[in-house]
């Protein structure tokens, strides 16, 4: 054997290794996603929304045309929020909220993200805490700022996020999503993000996996195989009549 082939069957053992362990990782992980409950994963149970009434009369569009100028409305919806009837309006500067009684412009402060996340909780629990996102973090990692974070006390430690534009409810994340997300990481190997297969370290793996194949094979003919067909022909010329 050549000092060659040494060093590559050296290098090829410790990459083995290596990718033997990442695949104990992909199968534990997941394993834990596929036993993981989804339903509790996604948020649990969510508190039926009441369906919004229709407006009662025609002073709310008068103030809310007033409000928007001349400004063209590219979505127009109604949506049902504990402070009462809304409409959303959307427009290419950005989405607004109105009174849907007198087209009075609604903001989603602190009280009002806190009754939207409490209305949607299951047993509507009030004891929430509310904070103010000042960067986005891994649980609405795919949403935009302003956000509310509203923190639950109940048993599997619910955190609703309400969109301070909107004031819809982004994500529910508690325990069991949190587990999930772990795991999530783990096997899809982005552990700066958790969004995407498609980054530099898989991608390496997968060489390294094609790689550990190519190798692998080369050095099996280098040794098993050749020996064999050695040992092969000196029975065959043994055989053989002279």
């Amino acid at each position: 054997m050549t000092i060659k082939s040494v060093w590559l069957r050296k290098i090829h053992k410790w990459v083995g290794l290596a990718i033997g362990l990442q695949f104990v990782i992909w199968a534990i992980s997941g394993t834990a996603m596929a036993l993981l409950p989804m339903d509790e994963v996604a948020g649990g149970q969510m508190a039926d929304q009441p369906s919004p009434p229709p407006p009662s009369g025609g002073e709310a569009w008068i103030n809310i045309q007033k409000e928007l100028g001349d400004r063209p409305i590219t979505k127009l919806s109604l949506r049902a929020l504990p402070q009462g009837p809304t409409i959303e309006v959307a427009t290419p500067q950005g989405v607004r909220l109105f009174d849907a009684e007198n087209g009075r412009p609604i903001v989603i402060d602190a009280k009002a993200a806190k009754s939207i996340a409490v209305a949607a909780h299951p047993s509507g629990a009030n004891g929430a805490t509310v904070v103010p996102l000042k960067e986005l973090v891994l649980s609405v990692r795919e949403h935009e700022l302003p956000i509310w974070q509203i923190d639950f006390t109940d048993e599997a430690r619910s955190s609703y996020f309400v969109s301070g534009t909107t004031g819809e409810i982004l994500e529910r994340r508690n325990d069991s999503w949190r587990w999930w997300d772990f795991f999530w990481m783990l096997h899809n190997m982005d552990y700066a993000n958790r969004t995407s297969f498609n980054h530099p370290l898989i991608i390496t793996v997968g060489f390294a996996m094609a790689w550990l194949a190519v190798t692998g094979f080369w050095l099996l003919f280098r040794t098993m195989w050749r020996h064999d067909f050695v040992k092969l022909r000196r029975i065959w010329e043994r055989g053989s009549p002279v």
